[in-house]
Formats: C-alpha cells, sequence, structure tokens
C-alpha cells in the first residue's frame, strides 16, 4: 500500500483527492495538509512514502519544501500537482527534487498512474513536456525565457509573483535580503524587464 500526503491551500482540491483514493487498493491518503510546514511536522511523526503537493503553498512554497525533502527526507517521493504551467515549472521542479509533474488540468487516470510509476522509481511528465526535453524545443518564446532560469530564481519568481516582499522572501529562503535583490535583478535581466511590475506582469502572461 503506497502511504500519500496530500499538500494544497484548496480545501476543495484536498477533499476531491480524498474521495478519489478512498476506494484505492494501493493508495491510502495518511492525511491532507494545508501549508508547506505542515509537510514537515506530519512526516516527523508519521512515515510517508510519496507526497502530492501544490507549488503554492502558504508558510513554506513547493520549490523550497522540495529543497529540504531532497537533504532530509531522501527516501520520500513528491509530485507536484499545481495549476501553474509545467512549461515554466516542471523542469525546476524536477532539478529541485520533484519525481514528477502532474498538472490540475488532467485525468484522474494520469493522476494514479503518475502515482504508481514514481512510487516504482519512475519520473513522471507530460507527454508534452518529454517531448520538449527529448527534441531540445522550447513550448513557446516566453518559455524559452523560463528555461534559462536556475531553480532558486525560479522560486524567487514564484514568491514574487504572489505578492512577497523582499524581506519575506528572505525569510521564507533563509538567505539575506541583499541575495534576494540580486536573484531579482538577474530575473529582469533574463527576462528582458525593466521593473518589478513588468516581471511578475510577464509572468502573469506566461502563466495564463
Amino acid at each position: 500500500m503506497i502511504k500519500l500526503l496530500i499538500a494544497d491551500n484548496h480545501p476543495i482540491v484536498r477533499k476531491g483527492l480524498e474521495l478519489l483514493f478512498s476506494s484505492s487498493s494501493n493508495i491510502q491518503i495518511m492525511a491532507s495538509v494545508d501549508n508547506g510546514e505542515a509537510v514537515i511536522d506530519f512526516i516527523k511523526k508519521v512515515p510517508v512514502d510519496i507526497i502530492l503537493t501544490e507549488i503554492d503553498l502558504p508558510k513554506l512554497n513547493g520549490l523550497t519544501l522540495l529543497r529540504i525533502l531532497k537533504n532530509n527526507y531522501p527516501d520520500i517521493k513528491t509530485i507536484i500537482f499545481s495549476g501553474q504551467p509545467e512549461e515554466v515549472y516542471a523542469i525546476n521542479a524536477i532539478k529541485a527534487g520533484a519525481s514528477g509533474y502532474i498538472s490540475k488540468t488532467v485525468n484522474i487516470i494520469s493522476i494514479n498512474e503518475a502515482i504508481l510509476k514514481v512510487n516504482e522509481g519512475g519520473i513522471y511528465l507530460s507527454d508534452a513536456i518529454n517531448q520538449q526535453i527529448n527534441l531540445g524545443k522550447k513550448v513557446n518564446k516566453s518559455g524559452s525565457y523560463y528555461k534559462k532560469l536556475s531553480t532558486r530564481e525560479a522560486e524567487v519568481l514564484r514568491l514574487l509573483c504572489v505578492g512577497k516582499k523582499n524581506k519575506e522572501v528572505a525569510k521564507e529562503l533563509n538567505v539575506n535580503e541583499k541575495t534576494i535583490s540580486t536573484y531579482k535583478a538577474r530575473l529582469m535581466r533574463k527576462l528582458k524587464v525593466t521593473n518589478l511590475v513588468d516581471l511578475v506582469n510577464q509572468a502573469k502572461v506566461t502563466e495564463s
């Protein structure tokens, strides 16, 4: 039996996944939590095999959570289940330690397939992303910009896009505020914008 922990800040998503797996013969939901810190608190007490988590989590975002899990809980596999665009975040999520990335637009069968594949030691990505990797092609011009970002840069961009200030981002990522300013400058250079408003707007346009 695969022991699954769900992390999502939307109650309806958590409840939907709980109902989905309630009659499963090979997947058991151990709990569902609504923030990143709660994930860490739970796995300290209860063993799980796989964590199915959103990127945009309160208190500890998904990419930061991946880094902590990779360093401190290497036996636990993580799948990102997100509404954020996979062409922007999927590759960086895998680099950060995820074993899979599922868009919230997929069907129920795909969620189950992803969990089973990851449990067997595989990496789960959509056919579109796999094709992009294999052919070395970009999905679109904006996507090509995002492929140039490091995992940490993508992490900083995600936090800036949800309205966090430099000081808040620095605190969440456990770095100093000057470092965040440096990352912000790199992001603006790589994404060819000159200010924070344009940086956030370009990210949102790409994600729409």
